[in-house]
């Protein structure tokens, strides 16, 4: 099939339902939207799938996920012997039950069981379920802060971590060679439920997920009882988890009401986007009568957390993921240093996009600090390369985009497991007499201070993509010397595998895999990296600066920003 009208023609034949052939029926004569719902088959990457709603290829539907599951059932069947079993969970988005449902019905009609909650829960209780389960593999309906025009399907492992980038190859490849949609049949729900093919995830799974993350928490109950947290989940699957464990490990806890309950269309914000200041505003409204120690954020399927910290003249300022990680880290080697259990082999895992603020803060500590390419599927994966050698002992690990883990029984960020850690640092500090903005200006004064950015392009459909391509190859065909008068020193391009000294224009290995990344390094510990979203058409630029001060700091990250912008032609 190889044209817009093929495709036209077979999705709204018989197979399809009334809905999809009336919307693709009301786009007749819209030739240039047809053509972008049909020129691909919504990608399946390393993250999964993440796309609009919608009828077609190139959109998120029953019939997209359908194709997909197919596709892991498929592979599952040929590569796992036994018994198998997938858990799949989902969020508040319009359709995450449906398709959790198709999916586990098509697993059905593969001989697959399937556990699904009755319910919405948060993306990482599904990585700690496949664990708990031993299940074979996992899906989670979810497009993450994505606007709710969006819905996305993320497949997990085994080990509880999302698929690395040669198992999703191998899946997608499984994906493609189904070249019929219509020969997929799921299983009939209650035929599935007779067979016991199809089961409800039982309670005590979030229970034993609730007690292991006060597990975790290393502060007196009381000094936990005096430490007031303000939460919003924006409106989705956070909702209960979060109020749960922090209420049970004795933080005073409000939430903003008119974010609580779970809402497809984020009612109250533009993007359920913790990373963004707006979605704090109806918060800080109600910061203003509690004034709460922090106010607490969570993503729609709680895998990412963002923060506000009361500052010293009253304001509360927005953390970046970077200084949340910061803040974490600092408190759990320096609290398990003082109750002697910081392991002699520990170790803490960071994206390539994320500050090097870490390298003297673990060092200082005596811990390694370990780089893995963006994407929390390569801190899983090195999790599970430190219990399969022993080389180290997993203490914490994180990206710059709000995610952050903190124990093993998870393999993927964890805004419940986070919020509680967040929290029990404010207890952690307030019991030493200072606020946790205190202790955050006390690392700028031990190690420099940081400034972090981020710079999102969107560049959708094809031509996006053709934009996206060029830009890249542009940066690689000409580096820069410097950028905003800092001089760089080292680019490394991850797509070819060297990075490039530029003091002598010699060339040495890189230690990760190959990706469509260059990463620009200053001497200082500070750098520009530019790399392509793998679930998203956007193009992604990081900043990363270091200054004697906050002043010199951000003037300094203005004009990267600016001086790289221009080079790229974003400006």
């Amino acid at each position: 099939m190889s044209t817009t009208a093929d495709y036209v023609r077979l999705w709204t034949g018989p197979y399809f339902d009334e809905a999809t052939r009336r919307e693709l029926g009301d786009l007749a004569g819209n030739q240039a939207e047809l053509d972008d719902r049909f020129y691909q088959l919504l990608d399946f990457g390393t993250a999964g799938m993440r796309g609009k709603l919608g009828a077609g290829t190139n959109r998120m539907n029953r019939y997209v996920v359908r194709h997909a599951t197919q596709g892991l059932a498929n592979y599952i069947n040929a590569t796992v012997s036994g018994p198998k079993r997938v858990v799949i969970a989902h969020d508040c988005r319009h359709f995450s039950k449906e398709f959790a449902l198709e999916a586990a019905l098509t697993l059905n009609a593969s001989g697959i069981y399937a556990l699904v909650w009755d319910d919405l829960r948060p993306t990482p209780m599904l990585s700690f379920a496949v664990r708990y389960f031993s299940a074979t593999a996992g899906i989670v309906i979810t497009a993450s802060h994505n606007p709710k025009e969006y819905n996305g399907y993320k497949v997990y492992w085994s080990d509880g971590g999302q698929v690395p980038p040669e198992r999703a190859d191998a899946i997608g490849q499984r994906i493609r060679a189904i070249t019929d949609i219509t020969t997929i049949h799921p299983m009939d729900e209650a035929e599935a439920r007779t067979k016991n093919l199809l089961k409800t995830v039982a309670p005590w799974v979030d229970r034993t997920y609730y007690d292991k993350i006060g597990e975790l928490l290393t502060t007196d109950r009381a000094a936990r009882e005096v430490c007031r947290i303000l939460f919003t989940p924006l409106h989705g699957t956070g909702s209960i988890p979060v109020q749960t464990v922090l209420a049970e490990a004795g933080f005073q806890v409000s939430v903003v009401k008119a974010q609580e309950l779970p809402d497809a269309d984020f009612s109250t914000v533009r993007s359920p986007n913790p990373e963004e200041p707006a979605v704090f505003a109806l918060a800080l409204d109600q910061a203003a009568a509690e004034q709460p120690d922090i106010i607490m954020a969570t993503d729609p399927d709680a895998d990412r957390l963002g923060a506000m910290l009361r500052d010293q003249s009253g304001k509360y300022r927005l953390l970046t993921g970077n200084q949340i990680g910061a803040i974490l880290v600092d408190y759990i080697l320096a609290s398990r240093k003082a109750n002697g259990t910081l392991p002699a082999n520990g170790a803490v895992i960071k994206s390539t996009a994320t500050s090097n603020m870490l390298a003297p803060l673990c060092r200082a500590h005596g811990v390694a600090l370990i780089d893995v390419h963006t994407g929390f599927k390569f801190i899983g994966d090195k999790i599970r390369e430190f219990e399969e050698t022993g080389s180290h002992t997993f203490l914490f690990g994180f990206e710059e985009s709000y995610g952050y883990l903190g124990a093993t029984f998870v393999r993927d960020k964890d805004a419940v497991m986070a919020a509680a850690m967040l929290a029990d640092a404010v207890a952690y500090h307030k019991a030493h007499g200072r606020t946790l903005f205190d202790a955050l200006e006390a690392l700028w004064e031990r190690y420099g201070y940081f400034a972090e950015g981020l710079h999102n392009v969107t560049l959708p459909g094809r031509e996006g993509q053709a934009q996206i391509a060029g830009i890249m190859a542009a940066l690689r065909k000409k580096p820069p010397i410097s950028l905003g008068s800092t001089i760089v020193e080292f680019v490394d391009d991850y797509a070819t595998g060297f990075g490039l000294d530029m003091s002598d224009e010699s060339q040495y290995p890189l230690p990760l895999d190959r990706a469509n990344v260059l990463h620009y390094r200053f001497d200082d510990g500070g750098f520009v990296m530019v790399r392509p979203s793998g679930t998203e058409p956007k193009l992604k630029v990081y900043f990363s600066v270091v200054g004697g001060d906050r002043a010199e700091a951000e003037a300094r990250l203005a004009a990267v920003r600016r001086e790289t912008l221009t080079m790229m032609g974003l400006a």
